[in-house]
């Protein structure tokens, strides 16, 4: 059996973000290869459309265990910047979720130091359809 260069899982939204996910900010992928050269924003290889990276805050009380960051970054695909719902709580980051997530599996090396040492780890790179603002528990319940 052969397995391919990248698999990509799709996974419901509760399975990523159980407590739920706070909007940081929407950001262009810098492709670092055409740095320089006028429109340096990085392309989906399948469909040539535009890559955007949502920062969230994880909301869940373990997220941020063992020295690891709350913060995740999710890529879409999508022609023009996704915006962000308004914040329910004035000052505070909106609740979003996000539809058709897959996971991907990568080694992360950066661990890896020349003296012997490799602390590799096994990572996934989020990608999700689009972002929406999140539903209640209420709302969920209904549907």
């Amino acid at each position: 059996m052969a397995i391919p260069n990248t698999i990509k899982v799709p996974v419901p939204f509760e399975y990523v973000f159980p407590h739920g996910a706070l909007c940081l900010g929407v950001e262009p992928v810098t492709d670092f290869d055409k740095r320089g050269q006028g429109d340096d924003q990085a392309r989906d290889k399948d469909t040539g459309e535009r890559l955007w990276v949502v920062k969230v805050l994880d909301l869940d009380p373990e997220a941020g265990k063992f020295g690891g960051s709350k913060e995740v970054k999710v890529k879409i695909v999508a022609g023009q910047q996704p915006v962000p719902p308004a914040s329910a709580v004035p000052g505070y980051p909106p609740a979003v979720e996000f539809t058709e997530i897959t996971l991907t599996p990568y080694v992360d090396s950066q661990r890896c130091k020349g003296n012997g040492k490799c602390r590799a780890r096994q990572a996934w790179s989020i990608r999700a359809g689009q972002l929406v603002p999140a539903q209640s528990a209420a709302a969920k319940q209904a549907a």
